[in-house]
């Protein structure tokens, strides 16, 4: 066997493994034998720990010579890929002091309904408006993908639409069935998220998917988009409704935070703060605290009374279909589904959780 055909078949043995075991990660780091992450802890696999030039070998096999190139001049890259017969990754490199380093996150080739994935049918509702701004927040590994590529999943076999998704890069790939996919990946689609947005608005689209709102551009965009008669999916890095409405009015300067409230009490429909937690026995379950804006919340918005907001979520649930994540989590140990350590340490509340667990 030859060294080129050596390197291809180990680091397809790697990727097989991450689909053999079930787990959602492979990680690559010299000094280290490869590890892959189960129910959100790393186990290292049975393998000879990894020098610079394995790791080397096994990241340049996958990726082309433009690809190599723009790595060695940044020292980072995302991108996607699929490989036959195993699946579906999205990968990161990046250097280290040691050589390079390599992450691999599996995306599933079958995109699950919302029945599948077990969300509450509220969500039928939701991606049924005509417009407005709907944002799937949560910590990186959280099952926000997951979560909006069932939601354009639900749109795709219900609903005749075009759906436009820009994302770094395209994790999971929609095939056309009543809605019409234009997805586009920064880098090699688009040169950014705000170029991307730009010019979405001539496209003639009905929903937008923006993989990440990471600054002032792309949210102000997001929110035009959203004001001018268009649904826009979103995703940002919090871990809670009321604290992603901070984030994005804190992105802006202050003399722009009063239009940027006003913006967002106008065109916000709703905020979906996802955790993954382990189950007892194996597996994660996802914690979804739900925020719906209605006329209270949107005036708490303008107001500059967002702090009021967590109380308002917590008013008549059975109507309003809103949850906060201490009463999911909480739920979620009475029926045994979850440790009292892994609740504790994913509430984004553990000071309120720990008060609820001693009436238990």
């Amino acid at each position: 066997m030859s060294e080129e055909q050596g390197k291809t078949i180990d680091i397809k043995k790697l990727l097989k493994s991450v689909l053999a075991f079930k787990s959602s990660d492979l990680h690559l780091v010299v000094g280290s034998e490869p590890q892959i992450r189960i129910d959100k802890e790393l186990r290292p696999l049975n393998l000879p720990k990894l020098t610079a030039l394995d790791v080397e070998e096994m990241a340049y096999s996958l990726i082309e010579e433009k690809q190599k190139k723009e790595f060695e001049e940044h020292n980072e890259l995302d991108f996607s890929f699929e490989l036959k017969d195993i699946g579906r990754f999205r990968a990161n490199y990046y250097r280290t002091i040691h050589g390079i380093g390599c992450a691999f996150r599996m995306i599933p080739i079958e995109i699950p309904t919302l029945d599948e994935y077990g969300n509450p049918p509220i969500f039928k509702e939701l991606i049924k408006k005509e417009k407005g701004l709907i944002l799937v927040t949560g910590p990186t590994g959280s099952g926000k993908s997951t979560t909006l590529a069932s939601m354009l999943h639900e749109i795709n076999i219900t609903e005749r639409r075009h759906i436009i998704t820009v994302e770094d890069p395209v994790e999971f790939v929609h095939q056309n069935e009543k809605s019409l996919f234009s997805q586009r990946d920064v880098g090699s689609s688009t040169e950014s998220f705000a170029a991307a947005l730009k010019y979405a608005l001539r496209q003639d689209p009905d929903i937008i998917l923006i993989g990440e709102m990471r600054d002032a551009e792309t949210i102000g965009a997001a929110l035009t988009a959203a004001e001018t008669g268009h649904l826009v999916f979103g995703t940002l890095h919090t871990n809670s409704a009321p604290g992603t409405i901070n984030r994005i009015i804190d992105v802006f300067d202050g003399a722009e935070q009063a239009q940027i409230r006003a913006q967002l009490a106008s065109s916000l429909v709703s905020i979906i703060s996802q955790t993954l937690i382990p189950k007892i026995g194996g597996g994660k379950v996802a914690t979804q605290e739900i925020l719906i804006i209605n006329p209270a919340i949107q005036n708490q918005i303008r107001e500059d009374k967002v702090h009021q907001i967590y109380s308002q979520m917590q008013l008549n649930q059975q109507e309003t279909h809103m949850a906060t994540q201490t009463q999911e989590i909480l739920n979620l140990l009475k029926q045994g589904t979850i440790t009292k350590e892994n609740a504790i340490k994913n509430s984004n509340k553990p000071e309120e959780f720990m008060k609820l667990i001693k009436s238990l």
